[in-house]
């Protein structure tokens, strides 16, 4: 598995240069001017990143409207502007292509950029608010060993081959360009199949709108980017928008069955269930379901459990240990059934799945002390990643945990609570605090953690630097405790004072190891 991501570059080493008027028609309803006769080299939407020659789209956002910067894109060298708004003035003679809707436009224009790639692949889409990563790693691994060809784009990175290429910081779901320059190199690769993590943000922006998903996963719906969505019916409806694209989307494949595969005990499902699709898949581990798990063991070193699918029984054994990598493995597994892969060649592929990066990572401590890092960045991830840690711990659970600032405030005291209640010692720092005050994001945090009993100075602190938070929680265990430290998991920057600088949660882990132990 590869683990250190590379530059995107374009399948062949070079963009494609397509004809502007032929790239066009790919946008039925647009006013379209006398174009001039020339080539596009590449799609935009952020001028400050476009190259000469490309077209730009300018797309209206939360806080920024890339009409105003379409100007700035022509002195860039634009070839030409698409946009939503009537009678945009731009400098020069570059023509501006007027459409219904920029985004749908966006998408639209770099799919048919790249020749429509998300066509020749079966594609499946994993949404949910935690384990959609996981679930994405386990579903790559079980069509790998079965001999179907799978490339992947999950917040990790794009998993093609052996190169792990880089999507950009925080990034899961690439925007429409970049998402269809990577399933072009995947059928350039060869491979059958691309598995996609889609981000309810990148449902809503409509990054994923000409991905052509032929089977839609739910991992859970749970407390999560309230900021952005506004409620939990709206976060639940961009989640149902994956699988509405079953059935509302570019036109089946031929001979390619729609597949919807849903979490039997999870909320969601009663929404969920009533969109069409050709076929429907249920797991669960509480409610019955097609695909559920009995003699369910847990250890440190991971978990073992029967899978009960509707073509019989088999023993599956994952390095992940706890419920929620169960669940994940069996999301991955309808799947695999959906596209004739038995349960043994799919229990084959989970074995395969050594660890993620970020998630429940070990980092050897020797002097025995447990250190995990872990990506718990949720009120459901944290509970679940807290509880799994109890059940094995020899002695106490310390935990580092921190939110960033610019998300969603109201569950910051939620995570201390359950901070609070689940860990002996909690040290509450930061994530990425961007312009936010990092004292007034965690002083949301330190209120759940007193709510739920925990005195300050004596169960838990406040440490504003993260790298000397996690100092301070590897000075406090003992031998036999075990360390969480959330939050960050496999991300490579951090946020201070609203730059990004480069960071290592796991050297930073070892770093106060060695400067504790030597």
């Amino acid at each position: 598995m590869p683990t250190a991501p590379v530059p995107l570059a374009f399948p062949g080493g070079a963009p494609p240069r397509v004809r502007l008027a032929a790239l066009l028609t790919a946008l039925p309803g647009a006013v379209v001017p006398s174009l001039p006769d020339v080539e596009a080299t590449g799609i935009a939407n952020n001028s400050r990143l476009l190259l000469p020659g490309e077209l730009f789209v300018a797309v209206p956002g939360r806080h920024l409207d890339g009409h105003r910067y379409a100007a700035d894109a022509v002195a860039r060298g634009a070839c030409a502007v698409v946009g939503e708004l009537p009678g945009l003035a731009l400098p020069g003679k570059v023509p501006y292509v007027r459409v219904p809707d920029s985004r749908a436009a966006l998408s639209a224009l770099a799919a048919a950029y790249f020749g429509h790639p998300a066509r020749k692949l079966r594609v499946v889409g994993v949404t949910g608010t935690d384990g959609k990563t996981t679930t994405a790693t386990f579903t790559r691994a079980l069509l790998s060993r079965a001999g179907r060809g799978a490339g992947m784009i999950t917040t990790l990175g794009a998993t093609i081959g052996s190169d792990l290429f880089d999507t950009g910081p925080h990034v899961t779901t690439p925007w429409p360009f970049e998402l269809h320059a990577l399933l072009a190199r995947m059928v350039g690769n060869g491979d059958a199949y691309a598995v996609l993590e889609a981000t309810s943000h990148g449902l809503v922006e409509g990054r994923v709108l000409d991905a052509s998903f032929d089977v839609a996963v739910i991992t859970n719906v749970t407390h999560e980017h309230l900021d952005f969505h506004g409620s939990p019916e709206a976060y639940l409806e961009a989640k149902a928008l994956l699988f509405r694209s079953l059935a509302e989307g570019p036109a089946a494949k031929a001979g390619v069955p729609k597949v919807a595969v849903l979490n039997r005990d999870d909320p969601s499902f009663e929404r969920l269930r009533g969109i069409r699709a050709d076929v429907t898949l249920t797991y669960g581990l509480a409610q019955p379901a097609d695909f559920g798990a009995e003699k369910i063991v847990h250890a440190g070193e991971g978990t073992t459990f029967t899978a009960r699918t509707p073509t019989g029984r088999v023993e599956v054994r994952t390095a992940l240990p706890g419920d929620a990598n169960v669940a994940n493995a069996l999301a991955a597994m309808a799947v695999g059934h959906s596209q004739g892969v038995s349960p043994e060649e799919a229990a084959a592929g989970i074995a395969s799945v050594r660890g993620i990066r970020g998630r429940f990572e070990r980092i050897d401590g020797g002097r025995g002390i447990d250190v995990y890092v872990d990506y718990a960045h949720t009120p459901n991830a944290l509970e679940g990643l807290l509880r799994m840690a109890r059940s094995f711990a020899r002695k106490r659970v310390i935990l580092l945990f921190g939110e960033p600032g610019r998300r969603d405030r109201a569950k910051r005291p939620l995570m201390g609570e359950i901070a609070g209640r689940l860990a002996d010692k909690v040290v509450i720092t930061v994530d990425c605090w961007y312009e936010e005050d990092a004292d007034h994001i965690i002083g949301d945090e330190a209120a759940g953690c007193a709510r739920a009993g925990l005195r300050e100075g004596i169960d838990f602190w406040r440490v504003r630097d993260r790298s000397e938070g996690i100092r301070f929680a590897v000075e406090l265990a003992e031998p036999g405790d075990l360390v969480l430290v959330t939050g960050k998991g496999h991300e490579r920057t951090l946020a201070v004072a609203g730059v990004d600088g480069p960071w290592d949660e796991a050297r930073e882990v070892r770093d106060a190891l060695a400067s504790r132990f030597g």
